[in-house]
């Protein structure tokens, strides 16, 4: 049932009380010129029963694509316990909590949440969550300017095998604020930021260095070496990692010598459906000595004065997230709907069953590799990958991949409008949640297109060595 809070007489009663005959002359200092026409567009409303079969038949005529897309938002399998707590009354209307008097459920969850975060990513403190995992990034370069005080430079190396969308967000938040993200070039044959690459930045006053494990190519870096020359060049190390690797890889807590200074990503993989594009939610952990600059929330644990276990917001005030520049955050969003999915989903699977979705994916991307892999179309890079790797044509790829979009096939990222070098690119993903079936459903109509644009006379580039 809709909830309508006022009836027509409530509104009149309200009016005489405040002396206003119509509720448009509360708005009358608005010029007439400033005010918009009726919405002439927009249909009359719907019942409810009418609005569920409406979006019932566009869900049907989306259909239900089998979806080999990554690229920084992955198809999980997510157990359907999660969401049916998730969505019960006390997680699914709880607010921020404030008050730690009445939310000690909601502030035992999150400290749940930044337990298992430190956890995966072998780090010291675990922040309540942020936006997603692009503005988690803006956020690491800001704490990293502030936390490290050798540096006057404002300089971030950020190699372009980090996320495309990653990149171009932390520019947009940060490049007011005069911090300059330099970009690094990647290995071509790699795939990967080679550390010969940075040697170029020798003794040049660098606050702090981006790695993300694996990178946007789905390729490994080499983590140890990128994070102890960071070190001896008095940088700090900004790691980006995607949770459900971290079941399988080194984390980042103990890359190189002294492992990563600050870790961020997105959560989505975590208990969250792709749903569109979102909501999603980025997570943010950091060595104990940059506790009191990192943004977002933090929940504590701690005993009352009867020695029972309580719960709270902690070393932050409510107050300094308004202080403008001087403000460890402006922005802190707590996705706590996101996260609770996230800690349930997490807590249901354990570190166990975590490696093992790790373990399907990285089968199934070989295997899906090894599927396609023919005269026409072989990997891109020579390094090893999790459950993404880049696949390089000679045939045209707009041409190979669009009779596939209409076998209700989504064939990967095309990235030739990130990185116009390999506008012949195609990136793959396949998780846990692919099938040998579904492999080779992917293989057989890539085939039958080859077969039908060779025969046909299609343009070829020259085979590859």
């Amino acid at each position: 049932m809709p909830f309508v809070p006022h009836t027509p007489e409530d509104i009149r009663e309200m009016l005489a009380v405040i002396g206003v005959d119509d509720i448009e002359d509360l708005f009358d200092e608005i010029p007439a010129a400033l005010r918009c026409a009726a919405l002439s567009q927009v249909p009359e409303g719907l019942s409810e029963q009418a609005v569920t079969r409406l979006m019932s038949r566009r869900a049907a005529a989306d259909g239900e694509p089998l979806c080999f897309i990554g690229a920084g938002a992955y198809e999980h399998h997510i157990p359907a316990a999660v969401w049916q707590i998730v969505t019960r009354g006390e997680f699914y209307s709880a607010y921020t909590p404030y008050q730690a008097e009445a939310s000690q459920g909601t502030l035992q969850l999150i400290y749940e949440f930044q337990s298992m975060m430190t956890a995966l990513t072998a780090m010291d403190v675990s922040n309540a969550s942020l936006y997603d995992g692009a503005s988690a990034l803006a956020e690491g370069v800001l704490m990293a300017v502030r936390s490290n005080r050798k540096s006057k430079s404002q300089r971030i190396l950020l190699p372009r095998t980090v996320h495309p969308a990653y990149r171009h967000t932390a520019q947009a938040i940060v490049a007011s604020q005069n911090i300059e993200l330099v970009d690094v070039p990647y290995d071509e044959a790699g795939g990967h930021t080679a550390v010969e690459t940075l040697s170029g930045f020798d003794g040049e006053d660098i606050a702090a260095v981006v790695i993300q494990q694996p990178n946007f190519f789905g390729v490994l870096e080499e983590v140890d070496k990128i994070t102890d020359w960071a070190h001896a060049n008095g940088a700090l190390v900004i790691a980006v990692v995607n949770p459900i690797a971290m079941a399988l890889l080194k984390p980042p807590g103990r890359w190189g010598a002294d492992g990563a200074d600050i870790v961020v990503g997105e959560g989505q993989p975590l208990g969250v459906p792709l749903s569109s594009g979102g909501p999603y939610f980025g997570f943010m952990c950091a060595r104990q000595q940059f506790v009191r600059q990192m943004p977002g929330r933090i929940v504590g644990r701690t005993v009352d004065r009867d020695g029972r276990t309580g719960y709270t917001l902690t070393l932050q005030a409510r107050e300094q997230h308004i202080r403008r520049s001087k403000a460890t955050s402006n922005i802190c969003t707590n996705q706590g709907l996101l996260v609770t999915a996230a800690t349930i989903h997490t807590a249901l699977l354990g570190g166990e069953g975590l490696r093992r979705v790790a373990l399907a994916c990285h089968a199934n991307t070989r295997a899906l590799q090894e599927k396609l892999s023919n005269q026409y179309i072989q990997p891109r890079f020579n390094r090893p990958f999790f459950h993404e790797v880049v696949m390089s044509s000679t045939l045209s790829l707009p041409e190979l991949l669009r009779p596939l979009y209409t076998h209700n096939l989504q064939p990967g990222y095309m990235l030739a409008d990130d990185y116009p070098e390999l506008a012949d690119c195609l990136l793959v993903c396949a998780t846990e949640t692919k099938t040998e079936e579904d492999l080779d459903v992917f293989r057989d109509h890539m085939a039958r297109v080859i077969d039908t644009q060779t025969t046909a006379g299609s343009s070829v580039r020259p085979k590859m060595a």
